[in-house]
């Protein structure tokens, strides 16, 4: 049996495939149905079906995407936990004025629960410390709306915004 931190691992790394593979059906198996994401200050979601619908209208123009999730950090407390993982991501679209594709590198400070069907993220926050190539390329749903600017992870830990550093901070 996997001990919680590598199921919670494997969910979080899920997530990366599913986007790439654009099979967001998989999302069903990462986050409850009342999940709550906010990406940047520009994106938010409350409920499953509506992250699920606008990612597959938003990633669909895409000629291909990769996601790289490393350096997990999983506190668990309990039927709780609180992860922080950081990520690199390249989105390839072919023919864009500017150049094919737009990186970045940031955080997701997830807060997740145990379900009868394993871990689930509940919340998500996504936030960018860096983005570089062509901007344009990120803009394939004007339903959906992705601001640019970034942040560092020690100025949302000292607004009080990380809840992963929260959590652990707690414990002394």
């Amino acid at each position: 049996m996997a001990s919680d931190r590598e199921q919670l691992t494997h969910i979080i790394n899920l997530y990366g495939f599913a986007v790439d593979t654009q099979d967001f059906d998989l999302f069903d198996g990462i986050f409850t149905k009342d999940v709550v994401c906010q990406y940047n200050e520009g994106a938010h979601w409350a409920g499953l079906d509506n992250f699920k619908s606008d990612f597959v209208a938003y990633h669909d123009p895409f000629d291909g995407t990769h996601h790289i999730m490393y350096s997990h950090l999983i506190d668990v407390q309990g039927d709780e936990a609180n992860c922080v993982t950081y990520a690199h991501w390249r989105l390839y679209r072919k023919g864009v004025a500017g150049g094919d594709f737009w990186e970045g590198n940031g955080w997701y400070d997830d807060h997740a629960v145990r379900t009868a069907d394993g871990w689930r993220i509940d919340k998500r926050l996504c936030k960018i410390i860096w983005w570089g190539g062509n901007p344009m390329v990120n803009a394939t749903d004007p339903n959906v709306q992705f601001d640019l600017p970034v942040t560092s992870l020690r100025a949302e830990r000292l607004a009080g915004n990380v809840w992963f550093y929260n959590a652990i901070k707690k414990k002394g």
